[in-house]
């Protein structure tokens, strides 16, 4: 049986002890394009380590790599060209400082069958090593072609609906090496640089990992709509509804909705909706 749930969500897995300083930061920025405008006062904080801004979304970083070893362990037996990243969800418990020293608890939290695929949430809680609660990261991931195994096909989206002219309407074009950059950060999953691999996993050539997305549109609507402070975010959250290509146009439109941003992305040049269900929290 490729997914076991029952073996999957009872292994325990290791703490992952990790560190970050403002080179690994300032790394993660540039693979969400920032420095774009290099005389911005605004923008300079998040490629300037002397007045560094750390955006919540990069606790993805340690948080994948944390939960890595739990992605195809006991109980999960799939070919990794049949995963694509689905949802992710964070919680910001307390504001990321520039430099840390952190451990990470992972978890393989749930396995539901959704009939076509299965889906595997993944959750990585990150303190630091004297003990400060910094976020949650929930990973869920799409297996492709392996659900129909009888399993709980799990809660029901909640409901997302907006309404009016967004708050927020803005184009972000992505690089053509956009991918290149991103993955120095620690996602060197072959899909986003192989053109092999992207064909056998169906795709005209590799894609833009999701978390890139999810971090440039975080970026945006902190930018535009938090006054440029990455501590007023609370919680982020979204949907992966369809794959980018490194170089299309991201066009992300926002709602504002009393402590909630609502946030819908698409693909300018193909008309296709990349990210919905988006959920932004702010303090």
């Amino acid at each position: 049986m490729p997914l076991d749930p029952d073996v999957a969500t009872s292994t325990i897995q290791k703490d992952h002890h990790d560190s970050w300083d403002t080179d690994r930061v300032l790394l993660y920025n540039l693979g969400l394009g920032a420095g774009g405008r290099p005389t911005d006062p605004a923008e300079l904080g998040y490629v300037n380590e002397r007045i560094l801004k750390v955006l919540p979304s990069f606790s993805v970083i340690p948080g994948f790599e944390a939960v890595r070893p739990a992605m195809q362990g006991p109980g999960l037996d799939y070919h990794l060209s049949k995963m694509l990243h689905g949802e992710q969800e964070l919680v910001v418990h307390s504001p990321l400082p520039p430099e840390a020293s952190i451990v990470t608890t992972p978890a393989v939290e749930a396995v539901y069958d959704k009939g076509k695929a299965g889906v595997l949430v993944l959750r990585a809680d990150t303190r630091t090593e004297d003990g400060i609660e910094l976020c949650t990261n929930r990973f869920r991931l799409f297996i492709r072609g392996e659900g129909g195994f009888g399993g709980d096909a799990g809660p029901k989206p909640d409901p997302w609906e907006v309404s009016g002219s967004p708050d927020l309407h803005v184009e972000i074009p992505t690089l053509p090496q956009q991918a290149a950059i991103y993955r120095l950060s620690g996602d060197r999953n072959p899909l986003h640089i192989d053109p092999k691999f992207a064909a056998k996993a169906g795709f005209d050539r590799p894609i833009l990992h999701g978390l890139c997305t999810y971090g440039i549109v975080c970026k945006a609507l902190v930018d535009n709509l938090l006054d440029g402070d990455p501590t007023a975010v609370a919680g982020w959250s979204a949907r992966f509804a369809s794959s980018i290509y490194p170089g299309e146009t991201l066009v992300v439109s926002a709602w504002r909705q009393d402590d909630r941003i609502l946030v819908q992305v698409g693909v300018k040049e193909r008309d296709v909706v990349a990210l919905n269900n988006g959920v932004l929290r702010v303090r």
